[in-house]
């Protein structure tokens, strides 16, 4: 935490006292002076931020501070150097909101502590900020917007633990599917904002800490190395080493189930991504990932499952070993309920072949090179249910609840470890 507390006091030295920007006159404009443009074309999701509701979600948060004091910030910078050092310290910043809210800490608003739609739909609306800023010096608006998507989502973050703590990295993703309902949460993001920074009592009677970062549902950021960014440092020797790591996405109706292998292909297509993109792969023509490095065509996990599976309140907690692939000598796909037959390609794993198998395959690759003994996988959790019938309200008892029985059983199932 208290890399965090240094990067709240840096944001407010850039920009004069950061209490002093989040203020209702600092929310309606820039600084006299500060040049922006409202023609700066917005990608597909940026634009989903026109559904009027998406703004309840960081008005009712309490986020909207941070919102209206962002564009102030930028225009404070004087150069290329300050520029980045305030998207950083901003970024940061709405992470510990977002956390501080899930755990909370942030009392303000009367959406649900637990929502992960705040964090998510305020990220995106600070991305318009900042392409929309048009500084009187060059900068790179994308690389910018790299350095503050990772600072928001929690990459720059790391344990605290001193000796004796164990550590647990987990992962988690942005709602998805929002054309369709733009008021979907997504309980894996819920759930890790939930954890991040906190201890949990594991099976042996050991401490651990947990830190958690949440990924986009963008095959770009993956083809740029967000899963290795995020991962990378917790499975290298030192003091930012995990001692077991997993991914977790939102999976199945009325059931957690822990993957038993990640497949190395992409075959979701025609499922597209929050910006509208497509795999390239399907189901019949699987493709790896543009710039994946060397690996096997499935990776098994290596969690306590047996440990884990004793979990079944509320929701069972399954072990799913089925898989998609192109047996070896064959040139069409075959679903195999019990794992992968040697020599076969990869079609999909048994979290199919969209981002969630792929962030299970992309940190299991790399935990294969880097701590091979070390434990780890992915967790898919129950899809989350609840939404009002009334298009209009963006929360109900029903969801929250929800939301919150899958955060629970989450820790549950962490806690079952013994490291």
């Amino acid at each position: 935490m208290t890399c965090l507390r240094r990067a709240a006091g840096l944001a407010a030295a850039l920009t004069g006292t950061l209490a002093a920007l989040l203020t209702p006159a600092a929310a309606q404009a820039a600084p006299a002076g500060c040049r922006t443009s409202a023609t700066v074309p917005l990608d597909a999701e940026q634009a989903r931020l026109q559904d009027a509701r998406t703004a309840g979600f960081t008005e009712r948060s309490g986020l909207g501070e941070l919102l209206g004091g962002f564009p102030s910030a930028l225009c404070d910078a004087r150069n290329a150097r300050q520029a980045e050092r305030v998207v950083s310290a901003w970024g940061r910043t709405l992470w510990q909101a977002g956390l501080d809210r899930a755990q909370g800490r942030r009392p303000s608003g009367d959406l649900p502590a637990r929502d992960d739609r705040p964090l998510y739909w305020t990220r995106l609306a600070m991305t318009v900020r900042l392409a929309r800023w048009q500084p009187r010096f060059e900068v790179d608006h994308a690389a910018l917007r790299a350095r503050f998507e990772d600072a928001s989502r929690g990459l720059d973050d790391g344990f605290d633990s001193g000796p004796g703590v164990r550590r647990i990295f987990v992962s988690g993703f942005d709602p998805f599917g929002l054309d369709i309902e733009p008021r979907r949460a997504n309980p894996s993001g819920s759930a890790v904002l939930q954890l991040h920074g906190q201890r949990i009592t594991l099976a042996d009677g050991r401490t651990a800490e947990v830190r958690a970062v949440v990924l986009p549902v963008r095959y770009g950021d993956f083809d740029g190395g967000i899963v290795e960014r995020a991962f990378a440092p917790h499975l290298r020797p030192g003091r930012q080493s995990a001692d077991l790591i997993t991914s977790i996405s939102q999976g199945y109706p009325g059931k957690f189930t822990l993957e038993e292998w990640a497949g190395r292909a992409r075959s979701a297509d025609p499922a597209t991504d929050n910006v509208a993109a497509l795999s390239g792969g399907t189901n019949l023509h699987p493709v790896d990932a543009p710039g994946l490095g060397p690996g096997p065509q499935f990776v098994r996990t290596t969690l306590p499952t047996g440990a884990m599976t004793a979990v079944q309140q509320p929701f069972p907690v399954l072990v799913n070993a089925f898989v998609t692939e192109i047996p070896a000598g064959a040139t069409a796909p075959v679903f195999r309920p019990d794992g992968p037959t040697p020599g076969s390609r990869a079609v999909s794993g048994g979290g199919g072949g969209y981002l969630s198998n792929e962030v299970a395959y992309r940190s299991n690759r790399l935990r294969m090179f880097l701590a091979p003994d070390l434990p780890g996988g992915h967790l898919h959790t129950p899809v989350l249910t609840g939404l009002p019938a009334d298009p209009n309200l963006l929360t109900a008892p029903e969801f929250e609840r929800n939301e919150a029985a899958i955060g629970d059983e989450v820790r549950a199932i962490l806690s079952t470890a013994r490291l």
